[in-house]
Order: structure tokens, then sequence, then C-alpha cells
């Protein structure tokens, strides 16, 4: 019997627009595989998936292509366990973990993994200064896509002031800032097939950040598979990323985002910055892009992940 997939997408976090493009696109690819699929567009209200999976018609499996809050953290994903519907990527402890970056780097210091020196501040103590010395990051506690990220350098104004704070009322993460380059790793795990990571690309953005434009503008950034860095560090980097899956508990795909201090010469320092439980399938996708370099096709990667699929 083919088994009927409903592929979630949209929903209402800043990367609303980016989930509708990877759901599009896994929703393709699945069709073409063969899966009964239909999309499933959410937005503030949870009832339209309520109602999905509690008719008669209700899915096999639920393919997750949201991506930020409420369809990263953990809520949907709880949502599903309680229907008994398998989802794909992670499940409802390690998506909330991921998502908070505060409590991930807790994590990932009490298992000696490389992260930058930070701290969580409140508004006052960042606009006044007294958060970290210069250069350092903000970026918001619990988002991903590089959302209101900002890189405050040395003897710069902050990009920001009291009246056009972007946070709201939130606490905000701020890290020292890496110099260097940027690399990500994307792993596999699930049902019994073991945790790989494919492999180390390096992203060179123009602007020379990989912000929101970089990672979904065609054009705004270069991708090198794999990564020309030394080969300790490569293999460093392979062996960090599936040491975060594993100690978040992700399965499904995750990946790991680096930076990698080399402007001393090789081999340099590798620093972990977060992991996603929920990475980006679109066209421009780093994802799609490691898996194709390990022989994998996009539409093998998404059946993949759907016969993968589970419940906590």
């Amino acid at each position: 019997m083919t088994r009927r997939v409903t592929v979630l997408m949209g929903g209402r976090s800043a990367e609303r627009e980016v989930s509708l493009v990877s759901g599009r696109q896994c929703a393709d690819a699945l069709r073409a595989a063969g899966y009964r699929v239909s999309e499933l567009h959410l937005d503030a209200d949870p009832e339209p998936l309520v109602v999905a999976l509690s008719g008669p018609d209700r899915p096999d499996v639920v393919f997750n292509a949201l991506h930020g809050r409420y369809g990263e953290d953990g809520r949907v994903q709880g949502l599903l366990d309680l229907f008994g519907v398998p989802y794909t990527h992670s499940g409802v402890l390690a998506s909330a973990l991921a998502m908070d970056k505060a409590m991930a780097r807790r994590l990932f210091t009490s298992a000696g993994l490389p992260i930058a020196d930070g701290v969580v501040a409140d508004r006052e103590t960042v606009l006044a200064g007294r958060a970290m010395d210069r250069p350092y990051v903000v970026k918001p506690v619990s988002e991903g896509s590089s959302v209101k990220v900002h890189i405050v350098h040395e003897n710069e104004a902050l990009p920001f002031g009291a009246d056009d704070w972007p946070y709201g009322d939130e606490e905000v993460l701020v890290e020292r800032f890496i110099p260097g380059r940027e690399l990500t790793v994307a792993v596999m795990s699930g049902n019994g097939a073991g945790t790989r990571a494919l492999a180390v690309t390096e992203i060179r953005a123009q602007n020379g950040f990989y912000d929101y434009a970089a990672k979904y503008v065609e054009g705004c950034s270069h991708h090198i598979v794999p990564a020309p860095i030394d080969a300790g560090a490569y293999r460093e980097a392979l062996d960090c990323a599936v040491a975060a899956h594993d100690l978040l508990g992700c399965r499904g795909v995750s990946r790991a985002d680096f930076r990698y201090d080399d402007l001393a010469g090789e081999p340099g320092r590798l620093v972990l910055l977060e992991v996603n439980t929920q990475p980006g399938m679109t066209p421009l996708s780093l994802v799609p892009e490691q898996a194709a370099y390990c022989g994998l096709s996009f539409g093998a990667l998404v059946a993949w992940l759907v016969e993968h699929a589970q419940c906590d």
C-alpha cells in the first residue's frame, strides 16, 4: 500500500517563507518517489493539523518541513506524539534543546565540545555596552536562519538602539565573535541506521557574513564541499557534529554550524555555534548538497527521512 504523507510547511515564525519553499520541494520529490502526498500550510491556528491527524484519512507519516518557533522547538512534535503519527526529524526534547541556544550551550560545555564564550543578557545590559567586550555577536536565544543576528565590531556603534531594539522583551545571547571561516556538517541517524556525518562544507558569503540573504538568495554565497581545510580539522568537525547530534538526542537529519579560525595558519580552531534539527531543504540548502556529494539524491534523501520517521 502506498503510504500517505502530509508535508507540514509555513508556520508562524520568521522563517515561514523558507519553510514554504522547503515544503514544496520535499512534497514534489515525495510524489515523484511514489508516495501519496498532501500539503498542509500552517499559520498560527493548529486546528487544521488537529483535523488532519484525527480524520479518517489521517497520514501514515508527517514530513515536518517547518522551520523556527512552533515547528522546530518541540511543540508540533508533541502534538504529533499525542496523535501517534510518526514524523520526520527530531522529537520533542531534542527539538526544544537545540532551539534554546542557551540551554544547548550548557550541554555542549558539559560534554567538552568547543563553543565560544557567551552570556545571556537583557536589553539594558546590551544597550549599555556591558554584556561583553567587542567584537561579539548578538542573536535571539530561540530563532534560526540567522534572523536578527548582528555582529558588533571594534569601534562600531550598535546596529540598534532603545527605539529600534529588535528582540522585543526577550533576553538575547551575546557570544564572542570568532574570525575565520564558516563551516557546516550534516548528520543522519534513525531506526538502527547508526549516526553518520556526511561532509564538511565551507560557506563563503559575498558580504562576509552568512546571514538570511546569504542562505536563501541565489548568488549571495558560495558552497565548497568538501571544505578545503586541514585533514585533522575536517575529521574534528565531523566528529563534533555527530557528538552534538547524539548529545541532544537528534534523529533524522540535523546540521551543525561552526566557525573555523585559521587566521594564524592550519590547523585552525574549530568552534561549534549551534545545531539545527530542521535544516533547510530549499534548492540552495546545504544538507541536500552534502547528500548529493555522498551519492544520495534529493528524492532518496526525503524518502529516507519518511522511512525512518517515528514518534517519541
